[in-house]
């Protein structure tokens, strides 16, 4: 078969089909060029999630006539001054967006340059049409109907039309993200579903386009490391989202979605969060156009740096430092008081709660008793309904506390006054109450300690005076005996015995008196689910996690108010300590102002 020349239609639908892979892609290329052309405000409307209809507007500088026509030419560009493609500082500069989505659809052009008349051209699926004079403020309308009406074999490949409305939302999203100063406004089918005025500060527009509680739930970023500047806000652990959706990445302003940057945000939060949680961040990088080429992918989406290890690095190491300066802070819950009930009062409430304990009266009892000085008198005698007689064991305890409030700037979670259910600690500060889930906060502390003696090399072992036997099957056995050596640095000290059991000779001194027994299978379970993907610094720290988990005070261990007030001062000194070593929070903060609006004073 001989070679031959393809027509400019067909060349111009396979530059469409690297451009436009979807409405999404169009809409994000016609919102480049807004930008690109200086606008301060741009105005968007879809029909049916952009498959019919893409309209964008904007106040920008304008097109003459004369530009209108070459710019739906391939490969004609304003943003190319001169030849240095290796230092482009716009967000298009290809130059076949528009000659691209003109020859999959019906395109409409309207600009007017101030101080002239506007002008407006029509392109029916790459064949120009009419031309003539519009009217329209200064700046571009640009109008896209039936996207791949001609081409029925991209256009049933769509997907419906609210998944390409999802994605065109995305891609507006993130790059109003990435211009504060630019007001967007997006409207779906006759319907506002996006608007943001110009002027926001960075925070304020990363929150108005996320979630509204991520300025109380974040920590910023802010790092220079010449010639690398990053900024941006980083959610705390315990602001976490199910899927990666929610990571925003930004290089000299573009958005990107680069697999080393989002590598470099998952090895940030690596030991913070339970593997099926993701981080919500927004994060800036800045760095000289020599440093970065952003001509490797079509859709320009993708970047390639000249020091990728760098770029790494200052990603990882701005979080960790910001985090770690977070101290023991943990996200906080806007919606805790919903789940509180208030109890009716006058004569209902005493026929309620005569109803349900059988034993009527009790509440004045216990009044008068505390009146009078006295104790509550124990009940004689069943109750009138014939009811069993209740248990009145009190799920909470405390212990006298003679010393006063500290000042919250010394203590933050404040001093303990009790513990509910033997496995929450409830601590007045000088703000409010905190409640303290004590198993997950003492497996933080556990673990930070450990990582403390693993970095100066001095992890304590404490020998078993008899070894413990644990039977395993063979393939885990194989397992721990391939990490022997790196058990051993954490402490435990295992040794191959037969072919389907491990000897326990040692087991880290942080731990105490932990059963080897559970401990050990739940190591080979990690390593069995883990071990192939992970790194050996990341397989110290999973190790490290488990164990730690192991040696921590587990729920339903009575403390005394001394060792609340330990576990309390700990946390307020270690880094990370307001989440356990899966993301959850460790503990909450109830303030007096919602105490007081739950008693109606406020």
């Amino acid at each position: 078969m001989s070679i031959r020349r393809l027509p400019s239609h067909l060349v111009n639908r396979i530059a469409a089909g690297e451009v436009v892979e979807r409405p999404a892609s169009a809409l994000k290329e016609l919102v480049e060029n807004a930008i690109d052309a200086g606008a301060r405000r741009i105005a968007i409307r879809l029909g049916a999630g952009g498959t019919e209809l893409i309209e964008v507007a904007d106040d920008g500088c304008g097109m003459t006539p004369d530009d209108m026509r070459l710019a739906i030419e391939r490969h004609a560009t304003s943003k190319l001054p001169d030849d240095a493609i290796d230092q482009v500082a716009t967000l298009g500069f290809r130059g076949e967006a528009l000659p691209s989505i003109a020859s999959v659809a019906r395109m409409r052009i309207e600009s007017r340059v101030r101080g002239a008349d506007g002008w407006a051209l029509d392109i029916d699926n790459g064949a120009v049409g009419r031309e003539g004079p519009a009217a329209l403020p200064p700046g571009t309308r640009i109008r896209v109907e039936a996207l791949f009406e001609r081409v029925p074999a991209r256009r049933k490949f769509l997907r419906s039309a609210r998944a390409e409305y999802a994605a065109c939302l995305d891609a507006v999203r993130r790059l109003a993200m990435a211009r504060p100063d630019i007001g967007f406004t997006l409207d779906h089918d006759g319907r506002t579903t996006l608007t943001v005025p110009p002027g926001d500060s960075r925070p304020g527009r990363v929150a108005a386009l996320t979630d509204r509680d991520l300025p109380a739930n974040s920590i910023a970023i802010d790092l220079v490391r010449d010639p690398l500047v990053l900024g941006g806000v980083a959610g705390l652990p315990t602001f976490s989202r199910g899927v990666a959706d929610h990571q925003y990445l930004f290089v000299n302003g573009r958005p990107v979605k680069d697999r080393l940057l989002a590598g470099a945000v998952r090895g940030a939060y690596a030991d913070l969060l339970a593997r099926d949680r993701h981080p919500l961040v927004a994060l800036f990088l800045d760095l000289p156009l020599t440093e970065v080429d952003v001509n490797v992918h079509p859709a320009k989406t993708e970047v390639r740096f000249r020091d990728p290890a760098a770029v790494r690095g200052l990603i990882v190491g701005g979080i960790r430092r910001a985090l770690d300066a977070a101290g023991h802070q943990s996200a906080r819950a806007p919606s805790i008081l919903s789940g509180w009930q208030t109890g009716p009062a006058g004569p209902a409430a005493a026929a309620v709660h005569d109803a349900v304990t059988g034993w009527p009266g009790r509440d004045q009892m216990a009044l008068d008793g505390l009146a009078g000085g006295g104790m509550m008198p124990a009940p004689s005698g069943p109750p009138a309904s014939g009811l069993p007689a209740p248990v009145w064991a009190p799920l909470g305890r405390a212990e006298p506390a003679f010393a006063p409030v500290p000042q919250a700037l010394r203590h933050p979670l404040g001093v303990a006054r009790g513990q509910v259910a033997a496995t929450y600690i409830v601590a007045e500060a000088e703000d409010g109450l905190v409640l303290v889930d004590q198993h997950a906060a003492h497996e933080r502390l556990v673990l930070e300690r450990m990582r403390r003696a693993t970095a100066e090399g001095r992890v304590a072992a404490q020998a078993l005076l008899l070894p413990e036997v644990v039977e395993l099957d063979e393939p885990a056995c194989d397992r721990l005996e391939a990490r022997a050596a790196e058990l051993a640095a954490l402490g435990l000290e295992l040794e191959r015995f037969g072919p389907a059991a491990m000897l326990v000779r040692a087991t880290p001194a942080l731990l105490g008196t932990e059963d080897p027994q559970a401990l050990v299978r739940d190591l080979a379970d990690d390593l069995a689910a883990f071990d192939a993907a992970l790194s050996l610094a990341e397989r110290l720290d999973a190790i490290a996690a488990t164990m730690a988990c192991h040696g921590s005070v587990r729920a339903g261990r009575s403390l005394s108010v001394a060792e609340m007030n330990a576990l309390l001062r700990e946390m307020e000194i270690t880094p990370h300590s307001g989440q356990c070593n899966h993301g959850r929070p460790t503990w909450v903060k109830l303030s007096m102002t919602d105490v007081e609006k739950l008693f109606g004073r406020k």
